[in-house]
């Protein structure tokens, strides 16, 4: 017996439908959720051609070298079943032609798509959150100025007391900040910017002050066009995620996390009833060595007051969530790679498909 699992063990673990595509177009191998999700066994799929099996998305080319990616695609099986799923092929980088397919069916509605079919109720729930922030916090200023006056005449005890009250007036008021920050529902505009000068401005604001935790390492691609971002957002974001990053770090620890962009040909996302497809292109991942999100809560890391720190909100990353769709792309949360890493994964529009 094996003292560990291998990575054939881990293919067949996976939850995800996960295909490995010939130069042919071929399916060479295919896990047991693969088979799950196409409702094929593994013996009638090895050999058949993908596009065989699957009506496979417009642009998907099983013959093309590089990566491709859409994301709430419908698909249908030649055998009729229907679903609803992000498909994700990856090129081998030893082995010219061949291609990882993975089909993310259960779980895609929910990691991106729930969040945008919801988008009338949040607006509703924000417009609500926002009228009781700013009712709140108007009887809290009177609450702290009356502790405050009350102060400059009590005793030593009472005055203890006095100040403990507007500590918690002070937290108070603060959580409202962070909700009046995600009930803001004023336009923020994308204009095209040099995503790597944004980069650069927030990684200078970083190590001026929480950064002393972090070692910030850089992995550009230096060809990218512009992207189409609203900036001050851009800044918070990542601002956010670093902060992030540097809070899981014990003291005296340092925290490695790389900022990588990319090209990404082929990341699509649903429009709205109507509309064509956004095109996603511009890849910004950062990427930390700490611990993660607890599994349990993995799947609702972008929900308001969820959060894995004991003194956390919860309103930082559905901050990010809301002003990355104002821009019109998407965050995504992950645990890749051998050791584990915390990826954050944004997907931008590039300048030039505003005119789309």
């Amino acid at each position: 017996m094996k003292s560990k699992p291998d990575a054939s063990d881990v293919l067949v673990a996976l939850q995800t439908a996960v295909l490995v595509i010939d130069p042919d177009g071929r399916i060479a191998e295919v896990n047991a959720a693969g088979e799950a999700v196409l409702n094929i066994s593994a013996s009638h799929l090895v050999g058949q051609r993908l596009a065989a099996i699957l009506n496979v998305p417009p642009g998907f080319d099983a013959a093309a070298i590089g990566p491709f990616a859409a994301y709430e695609v419908d698909l249908m099986t030649t055998r009729g079943t229907n679903f609803r799923a992000d498909f994700v092929a990856t090129p081998f980088a030893d082995w010219p032609g061949w291609r990882l397919v993975s089909i993310h069916a259960a779980a895609a509605a929910y990691r991106m798509g729930n969040r945008l079919e919801r988008a009338g109720g949040t607006r509703s729930a924000i417009g609500v959150a926002a009228m009781l922030a700013h009712e709140i916090k108007n009887p809290l200023s009177g609450i702290r100025g009356a502790a405050q006056l009350l102060e400059s005449k009590a005793s030593a005890d009472d005055a203890r007391m006095t100040r403990l009250i507007r500590t918690e007036v002070d937290r108070i008021a603060a959580l409202l900040d962070q909700m009046e920050g995600f009930t803001d529902t004023r336009p923020r505009t994308p204009a095209p910017d040099n995503i790597h000068e944004i980069i650069d401005h927030v990684r200078q604001v970083a190590q001026s002050g929480f950064g002393s935790a972090l070692r910030i390492v850089d992995s550009y691609d230096p060809s990218l066009p512009p992207v189409l971002v609203h900036r001050d957002s851009l800044v918070q974001i990542l601002l956010n995620l670093l902060k992030n990053a540097a809070e899981t770090a014990s003291e005296g620890e340092t925290r490695t996390v790389r900022i990588r962009t990319a090209y990404r040909q082929g990341v699509s996302l649903a429009g709205d009833a109507g509309k064509r497809r956004r095109s996603l292109p511009i890849e910004l991942c950062v990427i930390d060595d700490g611990p993660g999100a607890p599994p349990e809560l993995a799947d609702d890391m972008f929900d308001p007051f969820v959060s894995t720190k004991k003194s956390g909100r919860g309103l930082g990353l559905a901050i990010a969530d809301k002003l990355i769709r104002d821009m019109g792309g998407i965050i995504q949360y992950s645990r890749e790679g051998f050791p584990e890493m915390t990826v954050f994964r944004l997907l931008l529009q590039r300048a030039e498909s505003q005119k789309a």
